[in-house]
């Protein structure tokens, strides 16, 4: 696992660069305020439900929470289950929203 920020993630998608975003809250969090992630709890990482996951095992996948806490404990089980380049989003939803929500 390696970190990314939120500048390097929105310039990337402001390009219209294909990443694979993976959010890792609630879907209460994801209804609340998203940038286009696959929703996947971190419960279901947790307990090893990541088949939805699997095609992105050998590409970088880039993990998203609320704060960065959650999706770190993703990465580093993900990276456990083989994924071969995690990044964790530093700052999370609260770090994009304070750069970028209006």
């Amino acid at each position: 696992m390696t970190t990314i920020t939120a500048e390097e993630v929105k310039a990337r998608l402001d390009a219209g660069e294909k990443i694979n975003l993976v959010d890792v809250r609630e879907p209460h969090e994801n209804a609340e305020f998203n940038i286009g992630g696959i929703l996947h709890p971190l419960g279901k990482i947790q307990t090893m439900q990541v088949e939805e996951l699997e095609d992105l095992k050998d590409e970088e996948v880039i993990v998203y929470c609320r704060s960065g806490n959650r999706s770190g404990q993703a990465c580093l089980i993900l990276d456990t289950l083989g994924f071969k380049n995690t990044k964790n989003l530093v700052g999370g939803m609260l770090g994009w929203q304070e750069k970028y929500a209006k």
